[in-house]
């Protein structure tokens, strides 16, 4: 994109290329629109992305894609646009590893999974609890993209919420109100310890909280991810952004990669914004700005003449050690997908469990022949407080319980890096380098949570940190609800 170009009154700009935020822009440019979108690294994608070392390709913060099924906003998306991917579903989505030595095979089929959670936890009242949690998730699904004004925060947003409603969703909305600890209780579950165990680290891979404040409607969808289609994508998530991506570039968009958003406000109806382009100072100006970066970060880029959306600070958000493992496996594998839970909490951190992703074994494009790729994550809460960490002691003993549940051999590991909270808001820039978007609280109702207008006028945010943020469903949801309401504005 030349200078002169650069010069012009973009239709729209967007901050950073999120799923999010690529989703709007997807929309946007199959209505005719030219979008500029702005990304601070070198390759698009945000937490939905790789990245190269030493011959290994690794996922920048995603590990599993789901979202394809019917009624998924990924599935909205794709058919809207004709945009196709090439994923491949798994047939395990996850094996669970707990304390006691048992080993959880997170089955899709629901019976299936009844049966083996049984098993381990015993059978009283599971069938009773898992088949209720597939119908709130159903039901979840199915809503998501029903209700897009959703949440309400002006009267143009009611009109089609009641074209939309149906009976069955006043039905399921007492569910915001309810705790997963609460329906625990209900189902006499409470006093299964190892079960409990179980719930909460479960709910911490896709709420970032555990049963006192995750709510019903959120949890019960969370836990029954894995009873929905997930995929793999050869070459890793990079692959999944960058069908996007080559979309908007064929409606005339463009996608200025180390560019960063320095500073925004709006002057006789048009955003100014000042940003580094690599080395070098520009500036742009739009008629519509979206903001696919956290409400933390872009609250710090443009001063809101309306009023302050919700702002959660470190103690109430969770980021992530991480680490990246290039190996010569010795064994193989029928599921890449595993959830540890730890005999002792990580030092220093203080984590349960860890989350252990691998490369499909037919996909040969992620590593050098004969080697596989691995990659680790665990929860850090109040990352803010976790700045200055002995990365090589976490590291040394996630090693040791990867080679106790026998994923890898320690003489076979050929290269190994990790990542800290301070990693990740120097890569991301994300402030605090929180991940996962922000964590479910029992005191923040659906409605309550960040609405998609940003400033009252042309200005609009997407992303983990607004309805119904987490996970690429939920951001993915939140694209597609910012663009609805630019609609319902009569912005576009």
């Amino acid at each position: 994109m030349n200078k002169d170009d650069l010069a012009k009154v973009q239709d729209a700009i967007i901050i950073g290329t999120g799923i999010g935020s690529l989703t709007t822009a997807c929309l946007l440019a199959r209505d005719g629109l030219k979008v500029l979108i702005l990304e601070r690294n070198l390759l698009p994608g945000g937490c939905v992305s790789s990245y190269y070392r030493k011959g290994f390709v690794f996922e920048a913060g995603a590990t599993t894609l789901v979202g394809l099924d019917k009624y998924m906003p990924l599935r909205h998306l794709l058919d809207e646009t004709g945009i196709q991917i090439a994923a491949k579903e798994l047939e395990i989505p996850m094996r669970v590893h707990l304390k006691t030595g048992e080993i959880l095979t997170r089955y899709r089929d629901l019976d299936q999974w009844i049966e083996e959670v049984s098993r381990v936890f015993g059978a009283k009242n599971q069938r009773a609890f898992w088949e209720y949690c597939y119908q709130v998730s159903q039901f979840v699904w199915q809503t998501s993209l029903q209700q897009l004004s959703f949440p309400p925060t002006r009267m143009r947003d009611l009109l089609p919420m009641l074209k939309n409603f149906r009976p069955r969703q006043l039905q399921f909305a007492k569910a915001a109100f309810v705790s997963m600890k609460s329906l625990l209780a209900k189902y006499d579950l409470l006093k299964n310890e190892k079960f409990v165990d179980f719930i909460n680290e479960q709910l911490l891979i896709t709420a970032q909280n555990r049963v006192e404040e995750v709510n019903v409607l959120f949890g019960a969808t969370a836990l029954c991810y894995t009873n929905y289609g997930n995929y793999y994508i050869n070459g890793g998530l990079i692959n999944l952004v960058q069908p996007l991506c080559d979309y908007i570039k064929s409606k005339g968009g463009e996608i200025l990669t180390r560019t960063e958003a320095l500073h925004i406000e709006q002057q006789d109806g048009i955003y100014q914004v000042q940003a580094k382009h690599r080395k070098e100072q520009i500036s742009l100006q739009a008629k519509r700005l979206i903001s696919g970066i956290p409400i933390n970060n872009t609250l710090d880029l443009i001063k809101l003449t309306t009023r302050r959306k919700s702002l959660l600070k470190s103690p109430q958000l969770v980021s992530a050690f991480s680490m990246g493992i290039g190996f010569r496996p010795h064994r193989e594998l029928d599921c890449i997908h595993h959830q540890i839970h730890l005999e002792k909490p990580l030092p220093q951190i203080h984590s349960d469990s860890i989350f252990v992703s691998l490369n499909h074994p037919d996909d040969t494009s992620r590593s050098p022949e004969g080697s596989a790729v691995l990659s680790v994550s665990t929860h850090i809460f109040d990352p803010a407080a976790h700045e200055q960490l002995d990365k090589i002691a976490i590291e040394a003993e996630i090693i040791e319980v990867l080679v106790r549940h026998n994923l890898i051999k320690k003489e076979n590991i050929d290269y190994q890096h990790s990542s800290t909270p301070s990693s990740w808001e120097s890569w991301t820039g994300r402030k605090y380098g929180f991940v996962g978007g922000y964590p479910q609280y029992l005191h923040t109702k659906p409605w309550q949570m960040n609405d998609a207008r940003l400033d009252g006028k042309s200005a609009y945010i997407c992303g983990d940190t607004t309805y119904p943020g987490q996970g690429i469903p939920g951001a993915c949801l939140s694209g597609i609800i910012a663009y609805e309401k630019m609609k319902l504005d009569r912005v576009i």
